[in-house]
């Protein structure tokens, strides 16, 4: 069965983007080859991707327009999964839209080809629903060497703790650190 596995980049203090929607200057900080090979390794790895509307809308504009690259061709090819309420159409290759993410992606999952993973890329709304129902199997965070001081949270608030088991840690050269967490599960 294919894991679902939550991918970000964030601050050293927490945020997933600058105080504007789609502020993630700071990115640049974080990117370099080994994020690059990462990126790519997603695209051979990817069953599909998950995003919630907001996150859908600019990363269609952005791979759309893009320069040609293998990044761009698997962003543009894979399955993609939109959770919304309110859209009612796609014009982004290979989308479908549902307002019952939790059902579509265990279904995903279900029909996913062995070894293939289901990647939810930003959407920290979306992630805390996935969090919170818990069908998470990973989250994997590119912790950027920055610190923001103001912008979005990508873990949202909740009403209790949640303890996470540490996966792997792994340096990279640029100072990034990639996280990678298993969610604990309540006995």
């Amino acid at each position: 069965m294919s894991k679902v596995i939550i991918w970000n980049l964030v601050s050293l203090d927490g945020y997933f983007e600058g105080e504007k929607k789609w502020d993630l200057d700071f990115h640049n900080h974080g990117w370099g080859e080994e994020l690059e090979e990462l990126s790519r390794t997603f695209g051979h790895t990817a069953a599909s991707l998950v995003f919630g509307r907001v996150t859908y809308e600019g990363m269609r504009d952005h791979w759309t327009t893009a320069e040609d690259s293998e990044v761009k061709s698997f962003m543009n090819a894979l399955p993609k999964l939109v959770a919304s309420r309110t859209l009612t159409g796609s014009d982004w290759n290979n989308t479908r839209l549902t307002d019952d993410i939790v059902g579509a992606i265990r279904s995903a999952r279900e029909n996913a080809e062995p070894g293939k993973n289901i990647y939810i890329f930003g959407s920290a709304d979306l992630c805390k629903t996935l969090l919170d129902a818990e069908i998470v199997d990973e989250v994997m965070l590119a912790q950027v060497p920055v610190q923001l001081g103001k912008g979005t949270p990508f873990f949202k608030p909740r009403d209790s703790e949640r303890a996470f088991k540490l996966i792997e840690a792994r340096p990279l050269k640029n100072g990034t650190l990639i996280l990678r967490y298993e969610p604990n599960r309540p006995n």
